[in-house]
């Protein structure tokens, strides 16, 4: 076994690290301030090839790997996980469409992706955790699709030009009778709300979407009909390992706001890092975020090869969020009271670090299909 990257994964990664300290960095306190879509800093991402990395090449993206992927997200995540994400989105958007679209939709929707956004919209009021649950309907009438019901946090929809909507098209069926769309914003029927307050991870607006009596012609059908929960579950492969690295990016950057700090804090006449009960808090930062690197690394490793990734990316998301909460948190604390405040950035890193376990699969559903893959020997 290889842990090596290679020398182009080296330089994608570099170029994300710096991008991320120089460009993101600086910019996060003031972005999260404003709660704005940062246009300037993800055109710049755009430029440099950090954005639409699961685009194949031919149709103006990077044609990377889910292993560039996450190693652009981990240093993305370290700059600001919000800013982070509203870059990274766009691969959300693409990955449906990696999976199951015909050539037409693929370059008119990849050629969308080039130079504005999509978003991903499964998520409503009553159906979260239990997708399958989702009451977006859409009915078959002649050759088209009438689609009615709403959608809700729906990351980067104030800004998307398209969205991969999934609704039931045979309620009785559950998982089994959901379909993939593909609606432009514009369509009639179709309306985006302002975007919903959060706590975190601001740089990323979050909407509601309504489809109201929303016209399709089957031509924007994702897909086999009644086999939407499928692409979802298998795009579910593909970005949580993204979600554990951008987190790793996370507990990596609380580790080092904790080292330089702890040591230029003074307490009974020494560091702060030489005394014990500091130290081991911030090696057992340093052990958890390595072992959160790994699980990423081989979640994405698995999918490149073709091989079933299914329980290392739940492995992966849950371990990699559930670090990173626990590290900021842990800043937090090494920071003492100066952790409580919005002038250092253990109080960012906690707000932004909660939503990774909530969101792609609550860490609550990861477990739940770890043991169930795990039962299965």
């Amino acid at each position: 076994m290889d842990f090596a990257l290679t020398e182009e994964q080296e330089m994608i990664r570099d170029l994300a690290r710096k991008f991320a300290r120089e460009v993101i960095a600086p910019k996060a306190a003031e972005v999260d301030a404003k709660a704005e879509f940062p246009h300037d800093i993800v055109s710049q991402a755009r430029e440099l090839g950090l954005m639409n990395i699961n685009v194949p090449d031919e149709f103006g993206g990077t044609g990377g790997t889910v292993l560039d992927l996450i190693l652009v997200a981990e240093q993305l995540g370290w700059g600001c996980s919000g800013i982070g994400l509203a870059i990274l989105l766009n691969n959300l958007a693409s990955d449906p469409i990696n999976v199951a679209a015909n050539e037409a939709q693929r370059k008119k929707y990849f050629g969308k992706l080039a130079e504005g956004f999509g978003a991903y919209a499964l998520t409503e009021p009553g159906a979260g955790s239990d997708a399958s649950a989702i009451k977006t309907r859409a009915e078959k009438k002649g050759k088209e699709w009438v689609i009615n019901g709403q959608k809700i946090w729906i990351s980067n929809a104030s800004v998307a030009e398209f969205f991969v909507v999934f609704a039931k098209t045979d309620p009785a069926q559950r998982s089994h009778g959901i379909t993939a769309f593909l609606i432009d914003r514009g369509t009639r029927g179709l309306s985006v709300g302002k975007p919903l307050a959060k706590m975190g991870q601001k740089a990323s607006p979050a909407c509601e979407i309504f489809f109201e009596d929303v016209v399709l012609a089957d031509s924007q059908r994702l897909g086999p009909e009644n086999e939407g929960f499928k692409i979802a579950m298998k795009v579910f492969d593909r970005s949580r390992p993204m979600v554990g690295a951008m987190a790793t990016g996370v507990a990596q950057r609380a580790l080092d706001e904790a080292v330089g700090y702890a040591k230029e804090r003074l307490a009974f006449g020494k560091p702060i890092i030489e005394q014990e009960g500091i130290g081991f808090k911030i090696a057992e930062m340093g052990m958890r975020a390595e072992a959160a690197r790994l699980l990423s690394r081989r979640a994405a490793w698995l999918k490149d090869r073709g091989e079933n990734n299914t329980l290392a990316a739940s492995y992966a998301k849950a371990f990699g969020s559930d670090t990173a909460m626990w590290a900021a948190t842990e800043a937090a604390q090494i920071f003492g009271g100066y952790g409580y405040s919005k002038e250092y950035p253990p109080e960012k890193l906690m707000r932004d670090a909660k939503v990774m376990q909530i969101y792609e699969g609550t860490n609550e559903i990861q477990r739940l299909i770890m043991s169930r893959r795990l039962s299965r020997g």
